[in-house]
């Protein structure tokens, strides 16, 4: 087959050159390029069998070429003979020291070969190191950020942004069931399951509160279902109207107290059970939860337990008045953090108010504004024959009295109060949240000299006209009438743990909802 052939442009850097020159013979060493050096093509097959003419194969510099090769190269061992004294047998043998170089071992990539992708995701030391540093770093920056942005008390997530409820619709029922959300969790279960005595007194918190679907999105959809709904059957499970409550565990019981510097309970012997009934929730204990079992005599052990924490007036008013009493005596039996909790109550029953209440009313308060804000829950109504003029009074005085020491609860200090165009006083307030509950139904144990003026009809009119005139001066109603109508009233005016157990968890869901970022 006829063969072109074409030098390129620098002559081709043959092993048997280099050898040549590494061995000191620089006539074959490979020469340097010369500039301008004409190329030829390549030697390439003719077609029909064709030889090019030998006489265009150009010459080679240093060695003639032979056409019968591929690559067109003189016979080596005629154009070794013709070098001048060269020893051939050792020319091409490698130095000794040539022989302790290591093999490489088979099967291995040449260094040439491109490493692999994995090689870049291998740890190292130093790898590790930096990750660390970065881990650490963004660890810093997040808490200096939460700091920065931290601004005293706040609510938690699912009352502040809008969370999906994507929970199927049960056809024809009369409730739908709870949204299936971390926080209703606890609205499902029995929270009571591990207070002391939860099956010797026989309570669950299923017992109270039948939970459905939708919750109460605000604060004040939350009143009106709260005041408004009942039961199906005598002592059944309570819930509220058009939308639900929350059962909170008392874990979060504790953290919603804990968003308050204080909590003011101010009223008379049904204000008492309610702070009772906190207590039994925040010390986990139905048997005694609500009274200073630490220093009970044998038989008060035994005549003031369960129920009888409020049906019995002798166990009754050896009641837990403050937190502080039990975080001074018993605090072992506190299931709140150290220090984090400050419920009160200071009881006032009747209109005019003895001067020596309103005092301490006011040393309760600071004159100055505390870093959390302060919550007041109010009750009165039966020790003044619900006579609403005498209890707005009551309220008006408690409320001048608050606001006398602590200006701070005011827009306005200067004026802390004005008169309506009736001559009713209303109260400017920054963030001051109050709540005022009314007496609960009257049971038929009730007394009959009390039918008329303390009876479910005057106690109906009492709590709607409480709600409308209590709203005027900014202060916010529940009513207990509808929760309590069907509820066990062991001396026909007072309900029993059930039934305070209850108006204590409504107390708490109106705490849970207050905006306490404004403060």
């Amino acid at each position: 087959m006829a063969l072109t052939h074409d030098l390129p442009e620098s002559q081709p850097k043959s092993p048997l050159r280099k050898v040549a020159a590494v061995r000191d013979l620089p006539s074959l060493a490979i020469p340097e390029r010369v500039p301008n050096q004409p190329s030829y093509p390549r030697i390439r097959p003719l077609r029909g069998g064709r030889k090019p003419d030998e006489t265009l194969l150009p010459p080679s510099p240093l060695l003639p070429l032979d056409i019968n090769g591929r690559h067109a190269t003189r016979s080596i061992s005629s154009w070794l003979s013709e070098l001048p004294d060269v020893d051939t047998k050792n020319m091409f043998q490698f130095p000794e020291k040539s022989g302790s170089v290591p093999s490489t071992p088979a099967g291995s990539p040449p260094s040439w070969a491109p490493k692999s992708r994995m090689a870049y995701w291998s740890l190292t030391p130093r790898k590790i190191a930096l990750i660390a540093v970065a881990c650490i770093a963004t660890w810093i920056l997040k808490a200096f950020w939460s700091l920065a942005n931290h601004h005293g008390p706040h609510r938690p997530a699912y009352l502040i942004e809008s969370l999906p409820y994507n929970a199927s619709f049960v056809t024809n029922a009369a409730f739908q069931p709870p949204e299936p959300l971390p926080h209703r969790y606890p609205d499902i279960i029995d929270t009571f399951a591990t207070y002391k005595y939860r099956n010797t007194c026989n309570i669950s918190s299923l017992d109270l509160h039948a939970p459905f679907a939708p919750l109460c999105l605000d604060r004040k959809s939350m009143i009106t279902a709260m005041s408004s709904g009942g039961r199906i059957g005598n002592d059944a499970p309570y819930m509220p109207r058009g939308c639900d409550m929350r059962w909170f565990s008392t874990e979060e019981i504790c953290e919603i107290l804990g968003r308050f510097e204080k909590v003011i309970i101010i009223g008379d012997s049904m204000m008492r059970h309610v702070i009772g009934s906190i207590n039994v929730l925040i010390r986990k204990d139905i048997g005694y939860g609500a009274v200073t079992d630490w220093n009970f005599s044998p038989e008060e052990r035994r005549d003031c337990f369960c129920n009888y924490q409020f049906n019995i007036k002798a166990c009754s008013i050896q009641g837990i008045y403050k937190t502080s009493d039990v975080v001074k005596n018993d605090p072992s039996s506190l299931a709140c953090p150290a220090n984090t909790v400050d419920v009160m109550i200071e009881q006032m029953i009747r209109f005019p108010i003895p001067a020596e209440e309103i005092n301490r009313l006011r040393d309760d308060l600071p004159s100055t504004k505390p870093s959390r804000p302060y919550a007041f829950i109010l009750g009165h109504g039966l020790w003044n024959d619900l006579d609403l003029q005498a209890t707005l009074d009551w309220l008006d005085q408690v409320l001048d009295a608050i606001i006398s020491k602590a200006a701070w609860v005011s827009s306005s200090s200067s004026s802390p109060s004005k008169l309506h165009r009736n001559g009713r006083k209303e109260h400017n307030a920054a963030f001051w949240p109050r709540l005022f509950l009314t007496p609960n139904a009257a049971g038929r144990e009730k007394p009959d000299e009390w039918l008329v003026s303390q009876g479910n009809k005057a106690l109906m009119i009492f709590e709607e006209a409480v709600g409308i005139e209590v709203r005027r001066r900014g202060v916010e109603h529940l009513g207990t009438w509808n929760m309590s109508i069907q509820s066990n009233k062991f001396d026909g005016v007072h309900v029993d743990l059930k039934g305070n157990l209850i108006k204590a968890m409504m107390v708490i869901n109106w705490l849970n909802m207050l905006e306490v970022e404004q403060f």
